[in-house]
């Protein structure tokens, strides 16, 4: 694909982009802003979530870790099932009872100021990791395909890039983000969709021929009982899968802020338990087409690239195939991925203006006033750390970082889990000490277990201890009742 082509899909996707930012928020209040009013229709949110669920590294890593890891993935998805109704039938009800704009703000109700600047502080150094390596895994992209050919450094890519982000959201918010998702979601559906029947059509492969291909490949096995020291033993995985969409979807302001702008509680339950299951299957087909890109690359004598997240922007993009595969290579990418940027920026502008600097006793104006300034500031951050990620050049940082997520979202899932399960107040001032010991202990605990528990290393299952400690830790700080 040359960089004309590229620049043009891109051109056009933000086209229509901005196009649904200006209908649905060119009369966004805060409110529509942080909850999108609390008027979205659940089906919508639904079938928006199913998108905002997969970003630009879902979609480049997931069919290229299939020869690693077969569909062992999937079992990590059905543990997301199980994550999403708890946190439908647990923490929707209680989200909306309190009438949140911030769900951190719970923390201040059951505990105290420091436990919930403590749980917006975590998060925020999460969601800004992660939604800065999400985006340099982009910005990797398209330095190859566009910014490299015209000899442009990657600071202008990266000044591009998140300014794109920044503009389609600095008007709507959630609002914004729930329309920009929906066509996200479409965008990804078709692309995956079209590129499997492409790439099977070029094997002579018809439905049936493609099933059996894939059915009867190695890489295919989707569940792992044998060994408990394999990280795709199922019971990691799985339980994995449901704490880590309780903290990453349940206790992160990112994702549920789409929740809470469904018109009630019920719409907002229905929604997740649709978007959950549909989930499974997406991520089904992805990794589908991750088996027939193998297959296409071996029967083609294409050597398959040491980084298995280079195979699919290869084949897709290097001429193996019609200029319409590359397009729509470059959509899927570019709508996961900016799509996924644009939503944590709002999150973290919401975050940010709400927890961190606090807006009680302001007026709307003076809100609107800070909110816009925490906009830009929080563009300004993301793209200085995709920055520092390029100059660290080493694609390592990027299990870093997702390794990172079981350290900074574990303190948050053991405090709402303390908070709603346990009803004794605790000694607030001393919450903050208790979060970042939990981390410190995981740490020490991971880099041990080897020797400690006789070969067993941790996998994603890193992030229950954390939130354990955590739990173990407030369970200490339990105010003793006061003898009359």
């Amino acid at each position: 694909m040359t960089p004309v082509v590229v620049l043009i899909t891109i051109f056009a996707y933000f086209i229509v982009l901005f196009g649904i930012s200006y209908v649905v928020g060119h009369r966004a209040d805060n409110q529509g802003f942080f909850v999108g009013n609390r008027k979205s229709p659940w089906y919508v949110v639904a079938f928006a979530m199913i998108g905002s669920m997969i970003s630009g590294v879902t979609f480049i890593s997931v069919p290229g870790m299939v020869a690693a890891s077969g569909f062992s993935y999937l079992q990590m998805v059905l543990g997301f099932i199980v994550g999403q109704l708890l946190i439908a039938y647990v923490l929707v009800p209680l989200f909306y009872r309190m009438n949140l704009v911030s769900i951190y703000e719970y923390l201040e109700n059951r505990f105290g100021l420091s436990s919930y600047r403590t749980g917006a502080w975590f998060f925020f150094i999460s969601k800004m990791l992660g939604a800065a390596v999400r985006l340099f895994l982009v910005c990797v992209v398209l330095q190859m395909l566009v910014f490299e050919p015209l000899h442009l450094p990657f600071i202008l890519n990266v000044i591009f890039t998140v300014g794109l982000v920044w503009l389609y959201t600095f008007r709507g918010g959630v609002k914004s983000l729930i329309w920009t998702d929906t066509l996200k979601t479409v965008c990804l559906i078709v692309s995956v969709i079209l590129c499997i029947y492409y790439i099977a059509s070029d094997l002579h492969l018809d439905l049936g021929g493609m099933w059996q291909t894939i059915r009867g490949s190695e890489m295919s096995q989707m569940f792992f009982f044998d060994d408990v020291n394999d990280k795709r033993y199922f019971f990691k995985q799985f339980l994995a899968g449901v704490f880590t969409m309780i903290a990453m979807n349940g206790l992160d302001q990112d994702m549920m802020q789409r929740n809470l702008s469904c018109k009630n509680s019920k719409d907002s339950q229905k929604n997740m338990i649709t978007s959950g299951i549909a989930q499974f299957f997406v991520n089904a087909l992805f990794l589908m087409l991750g088996v027939l890109l193998y297959v296409y690359a071996a029967t083609e004598g294409i050597a398959v690239p040491q980084k298995s997240d280079e195979l699919f922007p290869l084949i897709a993009t290097q001429g193996y195939f019609p200029l319409i595969v590359g397009i729509l290579f470059v959509v899927g990418l570019i709508s996961s991925a900016y799509s996924a940027a644009g939503s944590a920026l709002t999150a973290l502008t919401t975050s940010f203006t709400v927890d961190i600097l606090g807006v009680k006793g302001k007026s709307e104006e003076q809100v609107v006033h800070l909110r816009k300034r925490v906009h830009i500031g929080m563009a300004v951050v993301m793209g200085v750390v995709i920055f520092i990620f390029n100059l660290l050049n080493n694609t390592s940082v990027i299990d870093a970082v997702y390794t990172l997520a079981s350290y900074t979202y574990g303190p948050i899932l053991g405090l709402f889990a303390f908070g709603i399960f346990v009803k004794a107040q605790v000694r607030d001032r001393y919450i903050p000490l208790v979060a970042i010991a939990s981390p410190v202990l995981c740490f020490i605990l991971d880099r041990n277990s080897q020797a400690w528990f006789g070969g067993y290393s941790f996998s994603y299952e890193l992030l229950i201890m954390n939130a354990l400690f955590t739990f173990i830790g407030l369970l200490l700080l339990i105010k003793k009742p006061v003898k009359a």
